[in-house]
């Protein structure tokens, strides 16, 4: 556990100032945590302190003290060292692991609040006193980014994300389930909703070359109270899927500009069945072969431009005219107009949906 490393680093720190040696157990005489090898006291003893009245004990070999956490004894701390200044030391050391519980204590419950409050767990009231006892703002601007690696899931990403933010002492990072990792970042007063999509792309960026991955991140719209904040996480959520359906040659999709994909993700499936019957009727959309694929694809990206798509995809403007003939013969389109290459558009973009759809079950 995370809370053991850094009671470690605790103890070896005093170590290293005081030379004494110290040892952190628990309710059942189990190491915590130690800096040495000595033998413990007897398991009697440390019983009957646990059963007194005293916060110390003292003899002629270590001192014991007991570590406090919420008024419940949590752990008993053995310091060994017969120094004059043990017993200032080993006090001081109570009091630094104590706050450390604490603080730890306090971030876990803020996590949980967290992680309650963007599955929708609070009524309006409830997640604003509960925000106000840990101290949580309740009326700032925050935006929700998703993050999800592309590759198989990666520990060191939650550690990496993290470290990005860690000077970011007011954004919360979880994770729930298998949606990726959540940022709940909270703007700065200099910070503006299209600097939004600069965070997202930093993101991705350094994922890359920090953690050796490749990532999704999608964002919400900003919200500027906490109770609003589940939407928010929904919007980031319905980014990330639209996202990966429609455009995943991208690496960000902000809710708010999903355009056209948005819409169809919301249509019912048996809806867009129909209308793929009724366009491709006995074609399909399979049957097109890849290279006339790619060239669509291309053309649509450049606007219906011939000429920019041609030099894109060295290939003389005459050739792709003819794939385009051959194609208006096919499906009765012709692409190289607006309305046709609309409807073109939609209905490539209602296939990748019927088979995202198709793969869910």
């Amino acid at each position: 556990m995370k809370v053991f490393q850094v009671l470690q680093k605790c103890l070896n720190d005093w170590k290293n100032i005081s030379h004494l040696d110290f040892c952190l157990v628990d309710s059942d005489d189990k190491i915590c945590v130690t800096t040495c090898s000595r033998q413990l006291p007897s398991s009697k003893k440390l019983e009957d302190f646990r059963e007194s009245d005293a916060l110390c004990l003292s003899n002629t070999s270590c001192s014991l003290y007991k570590i406090m956490d919420n008024q419940q004894l949590v752990y008993i701390l053995i310091l060994w060292g017969t120094d004059p200044s043990a017993s200032t030391i080993g006090e001081l050391a109570v009091c630094q692991i104590e706050s450390l519980l604490t603080a730890y204590a306090e971030k876990s419950d803020k996590n949980v609040f967290m992680q309650n409050l963007l599955l929708g767990n609070y009524g309006e009231i409830d997640a604003f006193n509960k925000a106000k006892k840990l101290h949580i703002s309740t009326s700032v601007r925050r935006c929700i980014f998703l993050a999800e690696t592309k590759q198989n899931k990666d520990e060191n990403v939650l550690a990496t994300i993290r470290n990005i933010f860690s000077a970011r002492t007011r954004d919360f990072i979880t994770a729930l389930d298998d949606s990726g990792i959540i940022i709940i970042h909270e703007l700065q007063s200099t910070e503006e909703f299209q600097d939004m999509r600069r965070v997202a792309h930093m993101l991705v960026d350094m994922l890359n070359t920090e953690a050796m991955t490749s990532a999704w991140v999608s964002y919400s719209n900003l919200t500027d109270n906490i109770h609003h904040l589940p939407s928010a996480y929904k919007e980031a959520k319905t980014a990330l899927e639209v996202g990966k359906i429609f455009y995943a040659q991208k690496n960000v999709f902000g809710y708010n500009r999903l355009g056209i994909g948005r819409l169809i993700y919301q249509l019912p499936v048996e809806i867009c069945e129909m209308f793929i019957d009724e366009f491709f009727k006995e074609e399909t959309l399979d049957s097109i072969d890849d290279e006339t694929l790619a060239t669509i694809r291309t053309f649509f990206e450049n606007n219906l431009n011939l000429s920019e798509t041609s030099r894109q995809l060295y290939v003389h403007r005459n050739t792709l005219v003819y794939r385009f003939e051959k194609l208006q013969k096919k499906f009765g389109l012709d692409i190289r107009t607006f309305e046709d290459a609309l409807t073109f558009k939609l209905a490539m973009m209602v296939v990748d949906y019927i088979k995202y759809s198709q793969n869910l079950k």
